[in-house]
């Protein structure tokens, strides 16, 4: 069995100069909260260890990037143990909202109780250990839709062209993270690619985000543009950014966040769009 690394801390200095003014009103989409065991323990099966990651550094982080709103994605490592993420939406009901990761057959009243703390999706993920994946999806789409919540991809682009179709028939939203998580060296070309571009232009959200973790290049991430440039072309209506904060599993060093936000300067070059990525795409998502 592989040896579960250490991650290294996210930047202690989130802040800094962008080449653009992020718009008022703009919302982070993804994002995580760590806790430390023995409060909060990690899953025997994860990918990495990760160091905390505290609500108050987070909304610091939001404060220093111009961020009015937050997303929280139950991260891996806690599994289906969703306190940390309910116990900070409670805390900070204007400003944040949470998607969570959740075992079938949970009680109507937990439901209810997620529901009311903030939670808008479920977090399906394929690709980290301590994720549910894709083998109940139908009945996490009955599920959601049942909830008035969407579904949330974590998976590789490269897999969809088999379960496009299943995916496309379910009675909910979906969204699809980090620009489908592939290797930008795979190129825009890619029948994975090309599937998601499909599923995005007939209703999916994309995130356009995770550029350190599609780039095979690294900073500042040029590899990265022409996947970004032709989901935002597909639907710049239904395309969101993401901070990934606080960078988990970023193994050459984690991002610099003004970095990543001129990143969509290149993106989206144009302001309107990213207007339409910043603020009114995720306030119409997620209920802020």
């Amino acid at each position: 069995m592989a040896a579960i690394r250490d991650c290294p801390a996210p930047d202690p200095h989130p802040g800094g100069p962008t080449r653009y003014a992020v718009p008022p009103g703009a919302v982070d989409t993804h994002a995580h909260v760590i806790g430390l065991p023995p409060a909060y323990p990690f899953v025997e099966e994860r990918s990495y260890t990760p160091p905390e990651a505290t609500a108050e550094r987070y909304l610091a982080m939001l404060d220093a990037t111009g961020m009015a709103h937050g997303v929280l994605v139950q991260v891996s490592v806690h599994g289906t143990d969703n306190r940390l993420l309910v116990e900070t939406l409670r805390a900070h009901r204007e400003r944040l909202r949470g998607i969570a990761v959740i075992p079938l057959g949970l009680p109507d009243r937990e439901l209810a109780a997620l529901k009311e703390a903030g939670i808008v999706g479920l977090r399906l993920n394929v690709l980290f250990g301590g994720g549910v994946g894709l083998g109940e999806v139908a009945r996490y789409g009955a599920l959601a839709r049942e909830m008035g919540w969407h579904l949330q991809f974590l998976l590789d682009a490269r897999s969809l062209p088999p379960i496009a179709g299943s995916l496309a028939d379910l009675p909910v939203p979906l969204v699809f993270d980090h620009m489908g998580h592939m290797p930008a060296s795979e190129g825009v070309d890619h029948p994975g690619f090309r599937t998601l571009l499909g599923l995005v232009r007939d209703g999916a959200y994309v995130k356009l985000s995770g550029a350190f973790r599609d780039s095979v290049t690294g900073p500042p991430y040029a590899d990265t543009v022409p996947f970004a440039r032709a989901l935002n072309e597909a639907a710049p209506e239904r395309c969101l950014w993401g901070s990934d904060w606080p960078h988990v599993a970023a193994w050459d060093g984690p991002p610099k966040l003004p970095a990543l936000l001129d990143l969509m300067a290149e993106w989206v070059p144009d302001e309107a769009r990213r207007r339409m990525l910043f603020v009114e795409n995720p306030r119409r998502l997620y209920g802020f």
